[in-house]
C-alpha cells in the first residue's frame, strides 16, 4: 500500500490506514480522548449517532475545503469515533436480537407444550361424554 509523503502533515490515506492497523490492537490506546462537544452525552444514543455523524462530516468536509480553520485531523478523528460507537450498537442490537430470538425459541416450546396440554384435556373430556352417554 503506497502511504502519502509530504512534510509534517498527515496524508487522510495515512491516517486511515493508521486506524484501521489500531484496530487490529487495541484502539483506545492508539486514539486520543476526543471531546464530541456540546452536543456529546456520556452515552451516545442511536437518534444522537446520526446528527453527530453528519454534524462531523460536514465539518470535516468544510475543514478539508479550507473554508473553516478546523483541524481535519481532530474532526476525522471524531469521525472514526462515531463510527466506532455506530459498529457497537450494532454489535449490541445484534446480540440482543440472539437473545430475543432464543427467549422466543423457548416460548414457543412452552405453547407447544400447552396446545398438547389442551388437546389431551379435550380428547380426556370427549372420551367421558362418550363413556356416559349424552346428557339431557
Amino acid at each position: 500500500m503506497m502511504r502519502g509523503v509530504g512534510g509534517p502533515l498527515l496524508c487522510i490515506a495515512d491516517l486511515l490506514s493508521d486506524l484501521s492497523a489500531s484496530t487490529d490492537g487495541d484502539v483506545q490506546t492508539s486514539l486520543p480522548s476526543i471531546s464530541v462537544g456540546s452536543s456529546s452525552s456520556p452515552d451516545l444514543k442511536p437518534s444522537n449517532l446520526h446528527q453527530l455523524f453528519e454534524e462531523t462530516y460536514n465539518q470535516l468536509t468544510e475543514s478539508l475545503s479550507g473554508t473553516t480553520d478546523h483541524s481535519w485531523a481532530l474532526l476525522t478523528l471524531k469521525l472514526c469515533s462515531a463510527l466506532e460507537t455506530a459498529d457497537k450498537l450494532l454489535q449490541t442490537a445484534d446480540t440482543n436480537s440472539e437473545s430475543l430470538l432464543e427467549k422466543i425459541d423457548v416460548l414457543k416450546g412452552i405453547l407447544k407444550r400447552g396446545d398438547s396440554a389442551v388437546a389431551v384435556a379435550r380428547g380426556l373430556c370427549e372420551s367421558r361424554n362418550v363413556k356416559e352417554g349424552p346428557s339431557v
